[in-house]
């Protein structure tokens, strides 16, 4: 029995309120098992990564992933199985990346310059969330039946 791939729908344009938010930088919406739904990057940047094209969002989307996991089996550990992740937030040289949940299956993520006010960030990314988390929600992939031995 042959399956159907389905192509997620690209949810990049919901991303351009946080984009727009000064000291953003990119922003990656990915679902669990590490597909990217959407991406946008800022206005006018400079540096290494100016942009995010559909290879680095892509690459980010797996990255999110395996963070978003860890960060979960870590919670698990030290507070329970039913102890969820609400956000994660990596500091750098360069900046911030903050990761929270976006709905059934999905992650937001955010890369932000040093300069950003992160608070600020984190409220704008749960307001997102909140209105218009039906539409970043990625649902579990349905199983196609057990393969023939």
């Amino acid at each position: 029995m042959a399956g159907t791939i389905s192509r997620l729908p690209d949810v990049g344009w919901m991303l351009r309120p946080l984009t727009g938010i000064p000291g953003v930088r990119h922003a990656v919406v990915v679902s669990e098992d590490g597909l990217r739904m959407g991406h946008d990057s800022a206005e006018g940047l400079t540096g290494e990564v100016s942009r995010l094209g559909v290879d680095e969002a892509e690459s980010l989307a797996a990255a999110c992933a395996a963070l978003t996991v860890t960060s979960q089996s870590t919670v698990s550990l030290l507070f329970g199985d039913e102890a969820g992740v609400r956000q994660l937030m990596i500091e750098s040289d360069s900046g911030f990346v903050l990761f929270t949940s976006a709905g059934q299956g999905a992650s937001l993520g955010v890369a932000t310059d040093t300069e950003t006010d992160v608070g600020l960030v984190a409220q704008q990314m749960q307001l997102l969330v909140a209105k218009i988390g039906a539409h970043l929600s990625s649902q579990p992939r349905k199983s196609m039946g057990r393969p023939a031995s």
